[in-house]
């Protein structure tokens, strides 16, 4: 695990695994999510890989009626809109991922503050299982 690069691709596979994987700076200890090379905030480039939070509240969020190809391809339109949002994690971070559990055709009804947990979902592109990053309405 600590020899993979801070790259997206690494990132990916920790979502695989279902791991919510990040960053911590080891010279000041500052933690990244995504992950990244080279620290925010005093630019070392000594980075371990941390496992994140599986849980944290909605910050913020967006329902999504005209999305990628990809999710139109998934049946996501106009007519069948998703959610997308920020959550902040036990620890403070904030990621943005899909929002499930939620009705994006009633915004009003969706609750800033409202408990979340880690779900990745497996998208299947051309063969392929890509893990995208979700939580879950508890």
């Amino acid at each position: 695990m600590q020899n993979l690069p801070f790259t997206y691709a690494s990132f990916a596979t920790f979502l695989a695994q279902k791991k919510l994987m990040g960053a911590r700076c080891q010279a000041c200890g500052t933690l990244s999510l995504p992950p990244r090379a080279i620290c925010p905030n005093c630019h070392a480039d000594r980075m371990e890989w941390v496992e994140m939070p599986e849980r944290g509240t909605l910050a913020a969020f967006t329902s999504i009626y005209v999305g990628q190809s990809a999710l139109l391809a998934e049946g996501y339109d106009r007519s069948n809109p998703y959610c997308a949002g920020i959550v902040e994690l036990e620890n403070g971070l904030r990621v943005s991922a899909r929002i499930l559990g939620v009705d994006p055709r009633n915004p009003a009804g969706i609750r800033i503050g409202s408990p979340m947990i880690l779900e990745i979902l497996d998208r299947k592109v051309e063969g392929d299982s890509l893990p995208i990053l979700a939580f879950r309405v508890l």
